[in-house]
């Protein structure tokens, strides 16, 4: 072994000393503990009373502590108390050390938070005994915490994985019903995005925000259940037509529900009712204005924004200026008067929105 190795060895040798703090306002007290435990591998440290014990461990925690109860200034009992209050040092094993024997002391140590109690005079075999078996139990815990915090982690990353797989599924579900009757599937891109930039307006959390965003793309999956000749039609649709092609609100909730997933449950509302309106005139229930749930009044409305600005099997593109005025005609008839409003305060983004992600 080279220099360098032995002077690395004895490091690591150092650092797995355990150290212990020993608090007592007697000095041969504490000579003749230190001189016995320094036999065992462990660095001691000392303390003649609690203030100098809390002093020291502010700055330098040791493994446990050895704390006599019959001290001046603050007794060991209170300086227990004070470690325990403390996030830092609460975990630092306490063990009492007291010429007070009756059974009301020992439990007022427990009380105040000490794992062990000996009772002077005692044997040195006997404090090294109790010394080294709460180390173990202290060692054993930093060990369980650490497993369960590496666990945690993990679980932490794999849950995260699991919803980028999730999310990266339902996205490709909305644009793969959306591509049925729009061939570049960017429309559920951009509704999603201008709801989220709604919904942002209104001031809901970003947490709320974040849920539109990733729930709304899926508003039309039900489409999948309607027949090409309904769907594709490029004229207008008879009325047994209509009443088909209406269902895929209801399929959409079908397909989407079952998950305990809130991003499903949420995506699963919306499905069923961004076809209501706010008069009541939508479908397939009927709602009237705050009946209907505040998630979907936010999609409906960029929704219908951004469908009639795109080109359908039934219908050429709308100049912006007839959709705005057709959004705008529509405030507290379709569409919920205030979000109406805040869409206009929001609109120079919401167009950006549109040119950013346009069909090619």
């Amino acid at each position: 072994m080279n220099k360098d190795t032995a002077l690395d060895a004895t490091f690591d040798a150092e650092e797995k000393r355990n150290t212990l703090l020993l608090v007592d306002d007697i000095p041969a007290n504490l000579k003749v503990l230190v001189s016995y435990l320094q036999n065992f591998n462990f660095k001691v440290r000392i303390a003649q009373d609690g203030e100098d014990a809390l002093q020291q461990v502010s700055y330098a925690k040791p493994d446990l502590i050895l704390l006599d109860v019959m001290m001046p200034k603050i007794d060991g009992f209170e300086t227990c108390r004070c470690l325990k209050q403390n996030p830092e040092t609460q975990n630092i094993p306490v063990i009492f050390m007291s010429a007070l024997n009756d059974t009301f002391d020992k439990v007022a140590g427990f009380e105040a938070g000490g794992v062990d109690y000996i009772t002077k005079p005692f044997q040195h075999e006997e404090v090294l005994a109790r010394v080294n078996t709460h180390l173990t139990l202290k060692h054993l815990r930093e060990q369980v915490a650490e497993q369960n915090t590496f666990l945690e982690q993990r679980v932490k990353q794999r849950t995260q994985e699991l919803d980028a797989i999730r999310l990266h599924v339902i996205r490709s579900l909305g644009r793969a019903a959306e591509y049925r009757d729009n061939e570049t599937g960017r429309h559920v891109i951009r509704m999603s995005k201008c709801a989220a930039r709604l919904a942002k307006a209104l001031d809901l959390d970003d947490d709320a925000c974040e849920m539109i965003l990733n729930a709304s793309p899926m508003h039309d999956v039900g489409k999948i259940g309607i027949p090409d000749h309904i769907l594709l039609k490029p004229g207008k649709l008879e009325p047994d037509e209509w009443s088909v092609m209406k269902t895929h609100a209801t399929i959409g909730e079908e397909i989407l529900s079952g998950n305990d997933s809130e991003l499903l449950k949420t995506a699963a509302l919306i499905a069923r009712t961004h076809h209501e309106r706010w008069d009541g005139s939508g479908y397939p229930e009927g709602l009237k204005g705050d009946d209907i749930p505040l998630i979907s009044r936010i999609v409906s409305i960029c929704d219908v924004f951004d469908a009639l600005l795109s080109r359908r099997p039934y219908k050429e593109p709308w100049e912006l200026s007839t959709v705005l005025d057709y959004i705008n005609n529509n405030s507290g008839i379709l569409f919920d008067p205030h979000l109406v409003e805040l869409f206009n305060q929001c609109l120079d983004d919401i167009l950006e929105i549109q040119q950013q992600y346009a069909d090619d």
